[in-house]
């Protein structure tokens, strides 16, 4: 397949390594991997917080750059903004937009899914090849729990991986606290939330808390650092991506 892939803003700007090991990871499956530079903002942020109608410049754009005929599916490493694109795309397009438009976002919010999605029920495999030597635990981000309904998807992948000890997360479907500017509008009730996450993460004994959502694992990994846990977070893209021989060069 010809795959291309949607790095987010997150990724672009702050996380670069997620959009990097599913690009790498794809192309160790055998796909053509593509970045098409126009690429800007799913909008999903100006929806959220009531700026529909600027997000409708970045909707045309993603309809345009993604309606390449020539691209058999669009992959994000992230639940929350191809939540927006199978969700909010349509909205903004219905309200401001053209019948014509409508018609580019119904075609490409088909062909747009989460990685763990696109490996499981695109590509119909679960065992990526993939290993990682470590203890990890999984938080499901509500993006991706409960807009696509991913479900198991991420732990078939993941209990798939050689040598990763998996142990099951407390209140594993509890929000972190993190819901974008709701961080920064509740921060008090935020902070509460993200203090039970961290607790349970810690219960685990885990050395990584694994997500598909950069900016849920920015969140995650900032409260457990201002703790010094010794824990860390790691995007689900980058533990699928890994092999031995990564391990054995870092040694």
């Amino acid at each position: 397949m010809r795959i291309a892939i949607f790095a987010t803003c997150m990724g672009d700007t702050m996380f670069p390594n997620a959009p990097r090991a599913t690009a790498l990871l794809l192309t160790r499956l055998g796909h053509e991997v593509v970045f098409p530079p126009a690429q800007t903002c799913c909008g999903q942020m100006h929806v959220n917080t009531g700026y529909q109608p600027d997000a409708l410049p970045l909707v045309e754009n993603y309809a345009d750059t993604f309606g390449d005929t020539s691209i058999d599916a669009v992959v994000a490493p992230s639940g929350s903004c191809v939540g927006s694109v199978r969700h909010q795309h349509e909205i903004v397009a219905s309200r401001y937009g053209s019948a014509g438009l409508c018609g580019r976002v119904d075609t490409v919010k088909a062909k747009t899914y989460e990685l763990s999605e696109l490996l499981v029920d695109v590509l119909g495999v679960t065992d990526v090849g993939a290993y990682y030597p470590h203890r990890v635990t999984y938080h499901p981000t509500c993006h991706s729990l409960r807009m696509l309904g991913v479900g198991d998807k991420p732990l078939q992948l993941l209990r798939a991986v050689r040598e990763i000890d998996l142990v099951e997360l407390p209140e594993a479907d509890s929000c972190c606290g993190f819901g974008g500017t709701f961080a920064i509008k509740n921060a008090e009730t935020s902070t509460a939330m993200l203090a039970d996450k961290i607790r349970n993460i810690g219960d685990t004994g885990a050395e990584f808390c694994c997500a598909s959502d950069s900016s849920c694992l920015m969140h995650i990994g900032g409260g457990m650092s201002r703790l010094r846990m010794g824990a860390r977070t790691v995007h689900l893209a980058e533990i699928l991506a890994s092999v031995e021989s990564d391990v054995e060069v870092s040694a």
